[in-house]
């Protein structure tokens, strides 16, 4: 059976955006870029709300710009191979290969997806991550913390839920990010 990972690079304090929606503070140098092209390469299928979607979206240009970094052409590689699914009752198109847009969240067809899948898959983005954290659909949570407090904005996990994890593993870059990997107990 697959697993359903949620990844994000947060704040110190637990933010994916800020207050103004501003992300770039998380951006990842090329050590943490080579790292989250191999956790992301063995992903199957992402799960995406619309906003996440349309940030993400990039990747399926990136390639057509020159002089891109080989770390960042081998992203692009990662993320065009995947299958995608969107979840919104606003978006009308995509605009990438591979993706389908589904109008709600169904627990129950993510539990099948992740029953029949031989790729594990990743859900991106609070919100939508929220509603699968709530599910109990979420057996990883893979924190990238990066060191900048932002003081408020979108939160990377919701509230009102307790989930039992365990540390399976933890890296610290130069840059001073660090990853931290948990599964859900059983």
């Amino acid at each position: 059976m697959a697993k359903l990972v949620y990844s994000a690079i947060t704040s110190l304090d637990g933010y994916v955006a800020d207050e103004r929606g501003n992300f770039d503070w998380a951006a990842p140098d090329e050590e943490v870029h080579r790292f989250v092209n191999a956790e992301e390469r063995p992903i199957g299928t992402y799960l995406y709300g619309r906003r996440m979607y349309e940030t993400m979206v990039y990747w399926d240009r990136a390639l057509e710009q020159p002089d891109q970094p080989e770390f960042v052409r081998d992203y692009a590689q990662i993320w065009q191979s995947a299958g995608k699914i969107v979840y919104s009752s606003t978006l009308q198109t995509v605009s990438s290969a591979r993706t389908r847009i589904e109008r709600s969240f169904d627990p129950e067809a993510i539990r099948k997806l992740k029953a029949t899948s031989a790729q594990d898959l990743s859900v991106g983005g609070p919100h939508i991550a929220a509603e699968a954290i709530r599910a109990g659909l979420v057996d990883e949570y893979r924190q990238l913390v990066a060191p900048v407090i932002v003081g408020g904005g979108n939160r990377w996990l919701p509230d009102g839920v307790r989930v039992d994890l365990e540390l399976v593993d933890e890296r610290r870059f130069d840059n001073g990010v660090v990853h931290l990997r948990y599964r859900r107990d059983s």
